[in-house]
């Protein structure tokens, strides 16, 4: 936090390698958030591009009064709302080839673990968008419900409540799948 204020500082006295150093630290984590949460990479290499363009368009007047990841990771969900709100585009595969684990127990091991993936991947994408919304932040994001039931204008029992829905519902599309 001391880094991204000294950060932010810099980008304030027009340095380019500090905006430079911010992208790099929050970018993979970002899109990965903006993919989950829209079910489309570009569409989410887009959101997180418009989050640090107009980061950078504000920075002179920014005022970080919490953590830098925290803002940036809710200007991500608000823009993948909003993008939501606009156009319902068709579910596609989530899964970020650049944020899989990798795993060194052979071929075998890889393809279930891809497998998973795209299970997983098809379940979220039938969530809908809400409870998604409330996986994705609390579980990639780390944003606790006090933060997700403010992003979605909703209770704390409420966010809390699409988590434990949408858990439970992928619980039972990836049991069903497993069964099959």
């Amino acid at each position: 936090m001391v880094e991204d204020r000294l950060l932010i500082r810099k980008c304030k006295q027009g340095s380019r390698d500090a905006f430079q150093r911010i992208y790099e630290k929050y970018e993979s984590d970002l899109r990965t958030l903006a993919a989950n949460l829209l079910d489309d990479k570009v569409t989410a290499e887009d959101v997180v591009h418009d989050v640090f363009i107009s980061l950078l368009q504000v920075v002179d007047s920014f005022a970080l009064r919490s953590s830098l990841a925290g803002y940036l990771k809710t200007s991500v969900a608000n823009r993948s709302r909003d993008y939501m709100r606009k156009k319902r585009p068709q579910a596609a595969l989530v899964t970020d080839a650049g944020q899989m684990p990798s795993d060194d127990n052979g071929p075998v091991q890889l393809a279930m673990q891809n497998e998973f993936s795209q299970q997983l991947g098809s379940a979220m994408s039938q969530l809908p968008y809400e409870q998604r919304e409330a996986v994705v932040l609390y579980l990639h994001g780390r944003m606790k419900f006090k933060t997700i039931a403010k992003l979605q204008n909703v209770s704390i029992k409420t966010a809390h409540s699409r988590y434990r829905a949408g858990l439970d519902r992928l619980r039972s599309m990836l049991n069903s799948e497993l069964e099959e």
